[in-house]
């Protein structure tokens, strides 16, 4: 049977562990030249004056709240189709989530619902930007600049993306990005946290490191902080992928059109596509099955036939954990559908043409057979 991975990091295992013996032989394994070169590569891609990496996306987010001064009862926007971090750290500081329904042509935060939400109580805008398609963020910095409110990019999913020819995570005040092994590239675990402001910047420094501040061959502990750094083990990976980016994405999105020509018109079937106004690095491969499909036997079926497969994400506001907030289920409806019918395709960069049209003519094969059907529901339009 063919075992066919969600993904497939691609790194040069034999340059990797000469990088570590030369780590392990300096003895310095945190806050060294590989995290210092590594923060500096992220600076120029991107670019943006102000680069931290951290031990993840989710402490990135956190740091860039704390930084940016949101405080107990403040109220945070945030797209509510998104991995539960998006929303657990606005909880974990005391500030209320309120989660905003999405388009479902793009999977991202919609404007016109995002207007309605917005209260004497709101401090900031949290933009995920699903799977690494570009939010419209010039016009969500419209309503930001008009209603005072902080923009921090979720740009866990969108490192290389771009709208209108500007890098994701670049558009608002604070940008976080996650190196998670399912990122395009990764550290393993990781993140960072990026930005231009020089006084958010200072703060996230502090905080990254305990509080303190270092004077005098001392540190001075001013504020009650957090270890949320990258090791230089972690570093050492990313070093080595951060020139290979591009190429890596440009290899996945080759994928994607193979993809999009051997399900182009399947029935029931919405595909992600590129954005008109900007560039997609395709994270993930996501569509959206039309309701008459039970999505998770659909997963469970393609993982019969040595395919992995997963759902897409979370509505947030329908998870057990935000019900206190007072939501129920379905409140959002965009983001509800797309968290019950999306599901998640393998995509990386090394997949051959093989791979692909055997993903694709098992999909096809499944979504034929009736017994994969909720015959209960009725169908949805495409997206």
């Amino acid at each position: 049977m063919k075992h066919i991975p969600l993904v497939k990091p691609e790194f040069d295992a034999k340059k990797l562990c000469r990088d570590f013996q030369k780590i392990a032989k300096s003895g310095t394994l945190t806050k060294g030249p590989f995290l210092a070169k590594f923060e500096k590569q992220l600076a120029d891609y991107l670019p943006a004056k102000h680069v931290f990496a951290t031990s993840s996306c989710t402490t990135a987010l956190h740091l860039a709240l704390v930084a940016s001064g949101i405080k107990s009862g403040d109220e945070v926007l945030v797209s509510d189709f998104s991995f539960p971090a998006s929303g657990n750290v606005v909880s974990q500081i005391g500030a209320v989530p309120v989660f905003i329904d999405i388009d479902l042509k793009t999977l991202c935060l919609n404007i016109d619902d995002l207007k309605t939400k917005i209260t004497k109580k709101s401090k900031a805008i949290m933009v995920v930007h699903a799977f690494g398609y570009p939010a419209n963020m010039s016009g969500i910095m419209q309503i930001a600049k008009k209603n005072n409110l902080l923009v921090i990019e979720d740009a866990a999913c969108a490192l290389g993306s771009a709208h209108k020819n500007k890098k994701l995570g670049n558009w608002g005040d604070i940008g976080c990005f996650s190196f998670h092994p399912r990122k395009n590239i990764t550290t393993g675990e990781g993140g960072a946290v990026v930005t231009n402001d020089s006084k958010i910047a200072q703060k996230i420094n502090i905080f990254r490191n305990h509080g303190g501040i270092q004077k005098n061959n001392k540190w001075e502990f001013v504020e009650i902080g957090y270890n949320y750094r990258l090791s230089e083990l972690q570093a050492a990976l990313g070093v080595q992928q951060m020139p290979k980016l591009d190429k890596i994405i440009q290899k996945r999105q080759k994928v994607v059109q193979k993809y999009l020509k051997l399900l182009k018109g399947l029935p029931g079937v919405s595909l992600s596509s590129a954005p008109s106004d900007g560039s997609f690095n395709f994270q993930s491969f996501v569509i959206i099955l039309d309701k008459k499909y039970n999505r998770d036997e659909v997963i469970n079926k393609l993982r019969s036939y040595g395919i992995e497969s997963v759902l897409g994400t979370y509505a947030m506001h329908a998870l057990p954990s935000y019900k206190k907030y007072g939501y129920n289920p379905g409140d959002l409806p965009n983001s509800f559908l797309a968290y019950r019918q999306s599901l998640t395709l393998p995509l990386y960069s090394q997949m051959t043409g093989e791979e692909i049209k055997y993903v694709a003519d098992s999909l096809k094969s499944i979504l034929d057979k009736s017994k994969y059907k909720n015959q209960n529901d009725k169908s949805i339009s495409n997206a």
